[in-house]
């Protein structure tokens, strides 16, 4: 873990011999709270996360949870409901800890976009001393966190922490849009403005789509780039404009250098722009066989090893058009004063060395 001023970056899991112990974070970030907890994540399946949220609600914290609805229901149905398939592979531990929550009356409401609400994001105390937002790319299962156990491997990810009022406001106003049935592609009367503030001398700007855009924001910040773009990435398509952004800067003089790591499952599909990247001299790695890697899940950049953007975001034209998401821009490229540049290089340095691990331990080149 790095932490500067009120800024947190993990990397997990330790099983596959990241850092951080991911669902220690996710635990003890929960087991803090003392008066709310506004919990937006996909997917709920680690039991030991689910009863920490259990726990926070019988010691009298206000306890809201979002889920995404397409894990609690079977996409065609079954014969005979009553049947109890087995957890592996049919959701039915989501389903469980859905049950238990509406048990503990823990208040508890599924999403309405008929795409994918993909947030990942706690608010803890929303405007009290303890206030905080945990995001990034850790899903709250036993596969994300590094705690799965049935042979079926886990998957690498990341976890950015922001401490402070100004940030859990802005993610308890969106979680306050989403309550209300606000999710993907539906616009408002006045659509807000990403607002950014400093933690620690570092720019924060968070930014939700699809209302925010941010595959434009990644963009212009590659734009800026000066020498380099490092980054890991779960799903990349060429319906994105980011790749088309990497060809562009390839091509200059004197070109960016560019160098990403990518999931081997999504990488090789047909859809992704591997090949053209590869052959525009853009370095590319995956991550190899046996390895216990189950996914390479994270939504990683670093840019010129000083900027830092993060969190559930993938480059894709879904996540930009019609899931719910965010991201987190850590720095500013344009930034002058020397704490400023010094704390942001620490916290880049930090996402580098992983993708550098990943790189090195457990990847293998594009061929």
């Amino acid at each position: 873990m790095i932490k500067v001023g009120g800024i947190e970056l993990y990397m997990g899991p330790v099983v596959l011999g990241a850092p951080d112990d991911l669902d220690a974070v996710v635990s003890s970030f929960i087991d803090e709270a003392t008066g709310s907890l506004a919990i937006a994540v996909q997917e709920i399946d680690s039991e030991p996360i689910a009863r920490r949220i259990i726990a926070a609600k019988q010691r009298g914290v206000q306890v809201r949870v979002i889920l995404e609805g397409d894990y609690l229901v079977e996409e065609i149905a079954r014969p005979d409901p009553w049947v109890v398939l087995g957890i592996g592979g049919t959701n039915e531990g989501n389903r469980q800890i859905l049950n238990a929550f509406l048990r503990a009356r823990v208040d508890v409401i599924l999403d309405l976009n008929p795409k994918i609400f993909h947030q990942k994001f706690i608010v803890r105390d929303e405007g009290g001393p303890n206030s905080a937002v945990l995001t990034g790319s850790t899903n709250f299962t036993l596969t994300d966190t590094g705690h799965n156990t049935d042979g079926r491997g886990n998957n690498l990810n990341h976890i950015v922490v922001l401490h402070g009022a100004t940030a859990a406001s802005q993610y308890l106003e969106e979680f306050e849009r989403l309550r209300s049935g606000t999710f993907g592609d539906l616009h408002e009367r006045v659509e807000s403005r990403p607002r950014e503030f400093n933690l620690g001398r570092v720019r924060v700007k968070p930014l939700f789509a699809p209302r925010h855009g941010p595959e434009m924001e990644v963009m212009k910040q590659m734009l800026k780039a000066k020498s380099s773009i490092d980054f890991a990435m779960f799903t990349f398509s060429n319906t994105s404009g980011i790749d088309d952004t990497m060809l562009r800067l390839a091509q200059i003089d004197p070109p960016i250098r560019i160098r990403g790591v990518l999931d081997r499952g999504q990488g090789v599909q047909s859809w992704a722009p591997t090949q053209a990247l590869k052959a525009a001299g853009v370095e590319l790695y995956m991550n190899k066989p046996g390895t216990e890697v189950r996914k390479l899940h994270h939504k990683l950049m670093v840019i010129d090893e000083q900027l830092v953007i993060a969190g559930s975001f993938n480059y894709t034209e879904p996540a930009t058009l019609f899931n719910d998401e965010n991201i987190v821009v850590l720095g500013d490229l344009d930034a002058t004063g020397a704490e400023s540049i010094q704390n942001q290089k620490s916290l880049a340095t930090y996402v580098l060395t992983e993708i550098n691990r990943i790189i090195t331990d457990l990847g293998q080149p594009v061929v």
